[in-house]
């Protein structure tokens, strides 16, 4: 398969995934650990693992210990050797290939996600589990979410309904990003007033990766803080409440 152009990659006006450009950037890091506490455990036995979405690769490098995990991304971009560059929404794979199949912030961008999820479902074999992570709420919708080629933001029982009707059993279903939520809160809410004032106009131009928000050193590590405090309720218990939502799936 041949790589997608840049118009295929990312239509206009969406950038690619701001991991590109800032692999290090606190939510990162912090996902890594997240996903790590709340996933892992419902991993089991891998031959074979499928990484949809690995240009957010730096959240997902635990995966490795895990069986042979091959890459799929629409941006070639975010591929390393030995990745196939392909769309969520008709995966070059035969049907019952894969023990694992992983989408994280992928679903949210593909129109209508039950063709994604489907897709998923396909690719597994029976006992197969399906890993993803989705942004949560719509009232938090802003042009970030535009500007990355969202579709759409999460409730929990929005997603489990979604992943359900793939014809998927959830295994785990819960809220992430609880620790600093308040901040996550208070930063779409001031960016939806400013968009208001402003009438930010609708003529956007296409961009490389989407630039993330920029945030002072004492505050990224009191983030990584929290976020390391939330990991430790997480491996106990799920979470009412959060900027992300964090689901396993079983195919049985």
């Amino acid at each position: 398969m041949s790589p997608p152009t840049r118009s295929q990659a990312a239509a206009p006006g969406h950038g690619g995934s701001a991991s590109l450009a800032a692999p290090e950037y606190w939510w990162y890091v912090a996902r890594t650990e997240l996903l790590r506490t709340v996933l892992e455990e419902r991993i089991g036995e891998v031959t074979l693992l499928l990484d949809v979405g690995s240009a957010d690769g730096p959240s997902v490098r635990w995966l490795d210990n895990h069986g042979k995990r091959l890459m799929l991304d629409i941006d070639p971009r975010g591929l390393q050797p030995g990745g196939v560059c392909g769309s969520a929404m008709a995966l070059p794979f035969a049907d019952e290939t894969f023990d694992v199949a992983c989408a994280f912030d992928v679903v949210e961008h593909c129109e209508p996600e039950a063709i994604a999820l489907a897709e998923l479902a396909r690719v597994l074999r029976p006992g197969g589990r399906l890993l993803i992570s989705v942004p949560a709420y719509q009232w938090a919708w802003t042009a970030f979410d535009e500007e990355n080629g969202h579709h759409r933001r999460y409730t929990r029982p929005r997603a489990e309904r979604a992943v359900e009707a793939a014809g998927l059993e959830v295994t785990r279903s819960t809220y992430a990003f609880a620790g600093v939520f308040p901040f996550f809160a208070a930063e779409r809410l001031t960016r939806r007033v400013m968009r208001t004032l402003t009438r930010r106009s609708q003529n956007q131009h296409a961009v490389e990766t989407v630039s993330l928000p920029a945030v002072p050193p004492a505050l990224e590590r009191m983030f990584l803080w929290l976020s390391r405090k939330e990991e430790k309720v997480l491996a106990r218990r799920d979470l009412p409440f959060g900027s992300s939502v964090v689901l396993a799936a079983v195919k049985r």
